[in-house]
């Protein structure tokens, strides 16, 4: 995997979840996720701090060229006959389409130099509600906030419900950075990133944090926090690019979670990557298909850093689509529920949202069919698919998952599970309207 589906190869440009810390009684859990869910409305809020009433992509009120702010939620498309108040309660979805629903589990990539017209189909007619800034540009944070603008603009009753868009790139520095130019920084990569005080760069990722922010970016598809304890070259997709936050657990962890606090702070959160750890893979899942991890254990300390990501406040977390053969063997991570049900849920407690890594244009997973890796990542327990590399597939995808979910009474449910996570990450859980 490399960037999230960006391509990368070396020399090339390359709801806040927490770990449940015991088997604690339900009601306890549900306090907890109540809370959550209320620091994470006033988060993606903006700065007024009234769900709905700002987008989660309002910038700097200095800004000359700010995005519109996210609508408030709104009422349903009129075509739909209002349920009555009681009904809403029982049923939070009783004023959503299915359609609408299905379109909230869906990220769908946004070429920053050269948007296609299908990206804003995906929002505009299949109800896409997340978008991922791809590809690499310099113009510049005014022009990337207009792009944001051109897309947070379709939201409204008839696409995303009146729901804001979960607006993500890649931003990790070094070969991975998606947004450069005027009025974002020069990041360097992972591995320098390691050799500064933890403090120092919390500091740093606050004002990379704020870049993003400003431009309309509310969710990084970073930090990596894979751990390579072999030879970096070898390891073509993290190692051999200078990804990776050092060589040890206690770098990886320190560090990772050191960049997160920042880019927490300037409200932008952030999705650890890539579980359960690509830093043993020969091969670059982007570029390859068969790439096999042989050595990574369900309890492995690879595994571990992951779980000390979590415990530090990450509120998302990227799946790898590479095989573990001592895990779940021939299935990739983002299609595996022992994976993402079993550890990720269940041994570390995650609560949070979930993502895949590109399921898009990613050699690893082309043996499927677009429609077959969305049903497949779902049925797993993934939340999010990301659709990033080639967005000419997910009106495929999004049609195949509704298709099933028409169709498969228990699907449907698992989808409404997944997209309440999205919302959830957005503030937006319950829907008001």
């Amino acid at each position: 995997m490399s960037g999230a589906g960006s391509g990368v190869s070396p020399g090339a440009p390359r709801g806040t979840g927490k770990a449940r810390a015991s088997r604690a009684p339900w009601i306890t859990l549900g306090v907890v996720v109540t809370l959550a869910a209320a620091v994470l409305a006033v988060w993606f809020a903006g700065p007024g701090g009234s769900p709905g009433a700002t987008s989660a992509v309002s910038p700097s009120p200095t800004s000359s060229t700010t995005p519109s702010e996210g609508p408030a939620v709104s009422s349903s498309p009129s075509a739909e006959p209002t349920p009555t108040s009681s009904s809403q309660a029982a049923d939070p979805w009783a004023r959503w389409t299915l359609a609408q629903q299905v379109g909230q589990v869906f990220m769908v990539g946004v070429n920053v130099s050269d948007p296609a017209a299908v990206s804003t189909s995906a929002v505009r007619d299949d109800h896409v509600g997340n978008v991922f800034l791809q590809g690499r540009t310099t113009a510049g944070a005014d022009a990337v906030r207009s792009l944001v603008r051109s897309f947070t603009d379709l939201v409204g009753p008839q696409t995303t419900h009146g729901t804001i868009l979960l607006v993500a790139t890649d931003q990790e520095g070094g070969e991975v950075q998606v947004l450069r130019g005027p009025g974002f920084s020069t990041i360097p990569s992972a591995l320098e990133q390691s050799k500064l005080a933890p403090s120092d760069l919390q500091a740093r990722a606050l004002a990379w944090g704020k870049e993003l922010r400003d431009a309309g970016v509310n969710l990084d598809l970073a930090p990596v926090m894979d751990l390579v304890d072999g030879q970096p070259s070898a390891n073509p997709p993290i190692g051999a690019l200078d990804r990776s936050y050092g060589f040890t657990a206690d770098s990886v962890t320190s560090h990772a979670e050191a960049f997160s606090a920042g880019l927490n702070a300037a409200r932008v959160s952030v999705s650890i990557k890539h579980f359960p750890g690509l830093g043993r893979v020969t091969a670059n899942t982007d570029t390859t298909a068969g790439v096999t991890d042989d050595v990574t254990t369900r309890d492995d300390a690879s595994v571990d850093v992951f779980r000390s990501g979590i415990a530090a406040g990450a509120q998302s977390v990227m799946v790898s689509t590479a095989d573990y053969s001592r895990i779940d063997p021939g299935v990739p991570a983002a299609f595996s529920s022992t994976v993402v049900t079993g550890m990720l849920r269940g041994d570390l407690g995650f609560d949070g949202l979930v993502v895949t890594d590109d399921l898009s244009g990613a050699k690893q997973v082309e043996a499927w069919s677009p429609g077959d890796r969305a049903i497949k990542a779902l049925e797993a327990g993934v939340d999010l698919v990301l659709v990033s590399k080639e967005p000419t597939v997910a009106h495929e995808m999004v049609s195949a998952v509704l298709a099933k979910a028409q169709a498969d009474p228990a699907f449907a449910a698992r989808v409404r599970d997944g997209a309440r996570h999205v919302l959830e990450a957005k503030g937006s859980w319950p829907p008001s309207s």
